[in-house]
């Protein structure tokens, strides 16, 4: 007996960050868990795409580099000058070829742009049917803070989203299948402007929930803050640099500073020991990790350990952003800085 159901279409993932793709990973397990089978390739244009990985069936393709800005040269000039000097240009022509070879393979393939307007506009060129999910920007940045940025502000108040027309364009063409955002205020601006944009939920937070793993005996009667960096390098060690110096020296705390795995251990150890902590043991139920103090501070370092410590914490200490969301979806009060 044949199932009357049709095949899946060939699918194109193109994510530009670290947390798009962890966004698209829970998108693309929860399409095998109702029974897609279909292909499934992936490229991420930012970084090495290692949150991709967990994806039963997954194949990235495309060249893959981990860039000096870490992603971000859109926000600086001198990090668009490092990326350019590093191979920028050539990496994103390549890309495209990529994306067009992929075409030239699967006509009948579609594409899914996770992150903001770079996927957008490849998965646009392609040719193929998209659809888009946009991670990064919510009206509620400009709403609830007026007045931090008063230009930006206002000219996004003007326009009555944090989208730009441009990209209102690309999402509202004829080939973009769905639109998804962050939350329900930002699909309404978007609406106004004829995209029929939808806010489901965030798959980094809803959804079923493991079973907490257990708290190790050492860390029961300890005060546990869990620091949180971000993935993208170098701004991970600039920012761990600036949450070390921050931290108070009187409240005894264990810091459980996690990490992706990219972060190299010597250049983690130097930022950490210009703070002021120096190598110790960690606690024997920890396993053999990287562990410095300073007065009564302990920091561990787990890379990979999000998931782990994520229910083991009472404070986040975070300068992240999709794992920032995460944090305060469980309930755990984060504190930040500009």
């Amino acid at each position: 007996m044949h199932s009357s159901k049709s095949p899946a279409p060939p699918l194109l993932v193109l994510s530009n960050g670290h947390g798009e793709d962890l966004i698209a990973a829970r998108v693309l397990a929860a399409l095998r868990q109702q029974g897609d089978n279909g292909l499934m390739d992936g490229m991420a244009l930012v970084g090495l795409g290692t949150g991709l990985a967990s994806v039963p069936g997954f194949r990235p393709i495309g060249p893959r580099q981990q860039l000096p800005s870490g992603g971000f040269s859109n926000q600086s000039f001198t990090g668009l000058l490092q990326d350019l000097w590093a191979g920028l240009g050539g990496l994103t022509l390549a890309q495209w070829r990529t994306i067009w070879q992929w075409r030239g393979a699967h006509p009948q393939g579609v594409v899914l742009a996770v992150g903001d307007l770079l996927p957008l506009v490849l998965a646009w060129d392609s040719g193929l049917p998209y659809g888009f999910i946009g991670t990064p920007k919510s009206d509620w940045t400009w709403l609830t803070n007026w007045g931090t940025t008063p230009v930006a502000d206002a000219y996004h108040r003007c326009k009555g989203s944090e989208w730009d027309p441009w990209e209102w364009w690309l999402m509202g063409h004829g080939r973009c299948r769905f639109v998804v955002v962050r939350d329900s205020l930002t699909a309404r601006g978007l609406r106004r402007h004829g995209i029929d944009a939808l806010a489901p939920g965030n798959p980094m937070v809803d959804g079923p929930v493991a079973e907490d793993p257990p708290l190790p005996a050492s860390l029961r009667q300890q005060r546990r803050w869990l620091m949180l960096p971000g993935s993208r390098l170098p701004e991970c060690l600039i920012n761990l640099e600036r949450l070390l110096a921050a931290l108070p020296r009187q409240p005894a705390a264990l810091v459980l500073l996690a990490t992706g795995h990219q972060l190299d251990l010597q250049a983690l150890a130097t930022v950490v020991t210009g703070q002021g902590f120096a190598p110790c043991q960690s606690p024997a139920d920890m396993g053999r990790r990287p562990a410095w103090r300073r007065d009564n501070l302990l920091l561990l370092w787990g890379p990979g350990c999000f998931e782990t410590w994520l229910p083991w914490a009472e404070l986040g200490l975070a300068t992240a952003g999709t794992a920032t969301e995460q944090l305060v979806g469980r309930g755990v009060p984060a504190l930040s800085l500009p």
